[in-house]
């Protein structure tokens, strides 16, 4: 199930190629997967996936974090947000934690409000306590 954490931006955990039809469905025009491939024994492979979006017509990218999201990380979000432009981004992750993370630090970077920030992240669930500094 994603959750919405602005009006451009869902976020989620472990999706299926198969899912991929209805995030086109529900406007979503790009897909950010934050999980590396390899965490736990039969999650679908990245390129599974990309081969799904393409299917759909929607963008993709890879971006894998690994432990918590780094400045690189935080770069490529920046960058899928302002190619998808006024596009739905769907990230991704085991259950979508590193994603929001990644979410909130771009956003912040970009001068978003941290209150904002924090309440989005809480109403989908996610608690923003291990970046709270980085905010």
């Amino acid at each position: 199930m994603a959750h919405q954490l602005d009006e451009k931006t869902l976020v989620s955990g472990q999706i299926q190629p198969e899912d991929v039809a209805a995030f086109k469905a529900a406007g979503v025009t790009m897909i950010v997967n934050n999980r590396p491939d390899g965490e736990d024994p039969g999650q679908p492979l990245a390129a599974d996936i990309e081969a799904a979006a393409k299917a759909a017509g929607i963008a993709y990218r890879y971006v894998p974090i690994r432990r918590g999201p780094g400045p690189s990380d935080v770069d490529e979000m920046q960058d899928a947000m302002r190619a998808n432009g006024d596009g739905k981004l769907l990230a991704f992750c085991r259950s979508g934690t590193r994603s929001t993370f990644a979410w909130a630090l771009a956003r912040r970077e970009e001068g978003a409000d941290r209150e904002e920030i924090e309440r989005s992240a809480a109403e989908a669930g996610i608690h923003l306590g291990p970046i709270a500094h980085l905010l």
